[in-house]
């Protein structure tokens, strides 16, 4: 497009996954563009992130979807944790899963697998089920050691801590963690006031305590919510609608 000048978070995201791809450290899905990327080392992060001690204390995990967490969610099943799976794009909200009631972690841990052996949840219902989430795994494209973080763009990864902040599921003191290769590093990102700050970055060979100080959204900014946004994300009606109904 003429004129078209990509954002700075876009420039970046260009730049990381070109980068890894460059360096021949990018495992499909593919092709990367526009995704979490997935990347050599994923595993070892995963581990490296399941024997910190806010994965160990935690006893409910939201995890996110994407390909280079598959492992998190192996690990966080497999050592008995609950664990809240937003679906794809957020189009029919989250999936829960008690591994109790799993007979094949291996595939859970998976998109596929969750959806055939978790259960579907509204607000309401996860509500139910958890009363508060004790740790957010998120995917990035990139993040700095002082806690900002871009994911692919969508925004979903803030609207998903945005409704579960809403519900109370989260608070301002729940901690975020993702999981990144050491490329995905950067010195500099934009933050934007609904975005998420990161507590603790994991690579494949260390981990990093961010002390960040980066404030997180109070719950959704609806100003930024579009008429497309709640026709596709059924949570936000079904928030509006719990709204309604504490206001009566």
């Amino acid at each position: 497009m003429s004129g078209y000048k990509p954002s700075k978070k876009e420039e970046i995201r260009q730049r990381i996954w070109r980068l890894l791809e460059e360096k021949r450290v990018a495992l499909p899905p593919k092709p990367i563009y526009g995704r979490i990327p997935n990347f050599m080392g994923a595993e070892r992060a995963a581990l490296k992130l399941s024997q910190h001690p806010v994965f160990a204390k935690a006893k409910v995990i939201k995890v996110n979807p994407d390909s280079p967490q598959r492992e998190v969610r192996r690990l966080a099943l497999l050592y008995g944790k609950l664990l809240i799976m937003p679906t794809p794009r957020l189009r029919r909200g989250f999936i829960f899963l008690d591994p109790a009631r799993v007979r094949d972690i291996d595939f859970a841990s998976t998109i596929k697998g969750a959806f055939m052996l978790g259960r579907i949840v509204g607000l309401k219902e996860l509500k139910e089920f958890v009363k508060k989430a004790d740790l957010i795994v998120a995917g990035s494209v990139a993040v700095t050691p002082y806690g900002a973080r871009v994911g692919k763009g969508g925004g979903y990864s803030e609207m998903e801590y945005a409704v579960l902040r809403e519900m109370e599921l989260v608070d301002e003191k729940t901690p975020i963690a993702t999981t990144v290769h050491d490329l995905q590093l950067v010195d500099e990102l934009p933050f934007e006031d609904h975005d998420i700050p990161i507590d603790v970055v994991v690579t494949p060979t260390r981990i990093l305590e961010t002390h960040t100080n980066l404030p997180r959204p109070p719950g959704v900014i609806w100003s930024k919510v579009t008429a497309k946004m709640l026709d596709e994300i059924s949570v936000l009606k079904e928030l509006q609608q719990l709204g309604r109904e504490k206001a009566r």
